[in-house]
């Protein structure tokens, strides 16, 4: 009798230990879904591209998407869908103004831009095209038309808000995006280029930023309101190359469309 006591007592002991600690391994926190949720968190400095139409992350990309369609007036909405809202007649101040053949079109733009950029060890120059995106989803290109040619010609048909349609449609900035800057301010971040890197405009702490101030690639590492301990990145200047010099300083991601 005695025997069978003490047989029942261990056998509930042993049944109260493993139910404890199955109810205490339940109630932990998974340490590879927390994990997970770190890699799937986008940063808050890209919820600031206000003309994305998704920011997600994947691994230590960020994705985003956007139309590459402007959301201020030009007079390059005419006869498009967009045109009873959104085009306004050429009202800058550039004298040589000529407009172009092109009307601004939607496209599905997928930038694919890397979470936490790095200097390249080899640089890689910029291609036609988009070379970023700034903040209301339009691209940004290099300081080059077509073939590489000089801009001397093209920024002629630049609208009163600095952008203007490629052949195809795509809508895009080789220059100061004014209508940020006026929105937004001149030492706001107004982008990303493809590696990554941020696009401020062309000033910081008050002061003008010239390409003197810059080095080869039209950057500099310093703190700004974004990154407080500091972070390389891009200014945009009143003289060419305006956006960025030949090559990205870091390692570019891709672009679709």
């Amino acid at each position: 009798m005695k025997k069978n006591y003490v047989a029942a007592l261990l056998t509930g002991l042993t049944l109260l230990t493993s139910t404890t600690f199955f109810v205490t391994c339940k109630n932990d926190p998974d340490p590879e879904a927390a994990t997970e949720a770190e890699v799937t968190e986008v940063p808050e400095v890209y919820k600031k591209i206000y003309g994305a139409s998704s920011i997600t992350r994947s691994g230590e990309y960020v994705i985003i998407k956007t139309t590459g369609v402007p959301d201020h007036k030009s007079p390059y909405f005419q006869t498009t869908q967009w045109a009873t809202a959104q085009y306004e007649a050429y009202n800058g101040t550039n004298t040589a103004w000529k407009q172009n053949p092109n009307k601004i079109a939607s496209f599905s733009y997928t930038f694919r831009l890397p979470v936490s950029p790095k200097a390249a060890t080899t640089k890689s120059a910029t291609a036609g095209g988009p070379i970023g995106v700034s903040l209301n989803g339009v691209p940004f290109f290099n300081q080059y038309a077509a073939m590489q040619a000089p801009l001397t010609d093209e920024i002629n048909g630049f609208d009163q808000y600095n952008g203007h349609p490629a052949q195809a449609g795509d809508y895009h900035y080789h220059a100061e995006p004014t209508y940020l800057t006026t929105t937004k301010g001149k030492e706001a971040i107004l982008g990303f280029l493809l590696d990554g890197f941020p696009v401020y405009g062309p000033m910081e702490n008050g002061k003008v930023i010239t390409n003197s101030d810059l080095d080869k690639y039209h950057g500099h590492t310093s703190v700004t309101t974004d990154y407080p301990k500091g972070i390389y990145h891009y200014h945009i200047t009143a003289a060419s190359p305006y956006i960025n010099g030949n090559d990205y300083y870091g390692t570019p991601g891709t672009y679709t469309k």
